[in-house]
């Protein structure tokens, strides 16, 4: 399902200060659909996140379009290796941007929504490594463990883990992301300057 924001964003301009995209790339489309065997565990969707609060009424992830064919280029690159991606999280509201903030105004942990973040703009994933059965591989942390060990250059995990976090990074690096330097499971297309914030609720 394609969900394209032109409209809606005219419609709420003025009350978010969404800027207008009027490029055909100002569209999400649901993981779900794009990705083939995708895992998804919205935890925002939910009270199980940092914040203890559901920020998402829906448990539906979506990404711009280009976001998620790369997305689907990493996840057919792991399935012969028996391995496969879960997300966390992908498009985040400016608003919910906002509520996170007043829980844990911490930069490099939870952006700052005057600047807002790359998944504000439906151009980052949060995600990690699980098997065929669907068992997530072992990580370093635990997703939203804001302390050291979540570090993408800490040592401070079984080897096992620092393997599979280095496997994990190397085939997203392939594919047209980068990495956030305090947080594994997160990554940026490396073209997210070309998207604008948005605070639409996609359904």
């Amino acid at each position: 399902m394609r969900f394209y924001l032109g409209s809606i964003c005219i419609a709420l301009f003025a009350l978010t200060g969404c800027k207008i995209a009027k490029s055909p790339d100002a569209e999400l489309v649901d993981v779900q659909q794009a990705v083939p065997g995708v895992v998804l565990d919205i935890r925002y969707a939910t009270t199980n996140n940092f914040t203890g609060q559901q920020l998402y009424t829906s448990s539906k992830c979506f990404l711009r379009q280009a976001t998620a064919e790369k997305l689907a280029r990493v996840q057919s690159e792991l399935r012969p290796m028996g391995l496969g991606v879960k997300v966390y999280d992908g498009y985040r509201p400016l608003s919910v941007q906002r509520k996170m903030w007043q829980v844990y105004p911490h930069p490099g942990y939870v952006a700052d929504p005057k600047r807002g973040s790359r998944h504000n703009r439906g151009a980052a994933v949060d995600l990690t490594l699980i098997h065929t059965n669907g068992a997530e591989v072992l990580m370093p942390s635990p997703y939203d463990s804001f302390t050291e060990t979540a570090h993408r250059d800490s040592t401070n995990a079984a080897s096992e883990a620092l393997a599979n976090r280095d496997l994990l990074e190397r085939v997203m690096l392939k594919n047209g992301f980068e990495g956030l330097p305090t947080e594994w499971w997160h990554f940026d297309d490396v073209d997210w300057r070309r998207y604008p914030l948005m605070d639409i609720i996609p359904q």
